[in-house]
């Protein structure tokens, strides 16, 4: 990123107070990282290409910083942590983005806050409602957990080299409670991720082929909750997940 000003505001959601234990992603040539040891984080900067751990290590200005040559995926963050309350941030790649996020979110010891630069598309799907072509499981798994608001928007021009789409700052807060109460958080995973997972049949058709369980059984709990038979999984809010897990969980 060669964009200061979008760097500092950056660091400033990273760290509201000295002190913060922050877990960066992809520290690249460590811009971000300066940005947060100015503000008095103690940092742990994970990058996974070689290259550039070795040149952050010789670098003077970042000797405070603990670099770590790993990949962000199979990092052991509670390890790291060490019980501490934390922070994850950086600028998450694309293909890595979504199923970070939620190991971040099913971790024993998860951050109370994460700070991402995120591909826009991506960004849109974690805040999106129901009934827009964004909102899916990912945007519940993480509804359920953590408050989401979008911080401020980076043109291409923000970084070298130049991306083809805008980018996204977004701030995810864990909540002091779930957003809804569910008798059972591994099955609402489960149903949340079966309604979606054959996008073009009905909400019956496919939480049945997804649990393996009978359409009948699905058809009867989404009637007993009231809702249209013929339903699909984009319609659906995340009480009615719950309550639908509830149902079927029985």
């Amino acid at each position: 990123m060669t964009d200061r000003g979008a760097l500092q505001r950056i660091a400033d959601l990273c760290v509201p107070q000295t002190g913060e234990r922050i877990v960066e992603v992809g520290a690249g040539t460590g811009a971000l990282t300066c940005a947060l040891l100015e503000r008095g984080a103690r940092v742990t900067a994970l990058e996974i290409d070689a290259n550039l751990v070795a040149a952050l290590r010789e670098r003077e200005d970042l000797s405070g910083v603990d670099i770590v040559e790993a990949d962000a995926l199979a990092f052991d963050y509670e390890a790291a942590v060490k019980g501490e309350r934390w922070c994850a941030a950086g600028n998450l790649p694309y293909n890595i983005a979504t199923p970070l996020i939620g190991r971040w979110l099913q971790a024993g010891d998860p951050p109370q806050r994460i700070v991402a630069m995120l591909q826009r598309d991506v960004a849109d799907r974690l805040g999106a409602r129901p009934g827009t072509p964004q909102y899916g499981s990912f945007s519940l798994v993480v509804a359920y957990a953590m408050t989401v608001r979008r911080a401020f928007i980076l043109p291409p021009s923000a970084f070298y080299p130049r991306p083809k789409v805008d980018s996204a700052v977004v701030v995810m807060d864990r909540r002091p409670t779930p957003a809804v109460a569910v008798r059972d958080p591994v099955m609402l995973l489960q149903v949340v991720r079966g309604a979606f997972a054959y996008r073009r049949k009905t909400l019956a058709n496919s939480l049945a082929l997804a649990l393996g369980i009978e359409r009948t059984r699905t058809q009867n709990a989404l009637a007993a909750l009231d809702v249209d038979t013929e339903i699909r999984a984009e319609q659906l809010d995340l009480g009615a997940f719950a309550a639908l897990a509830d149902f079927l969980g029985e």
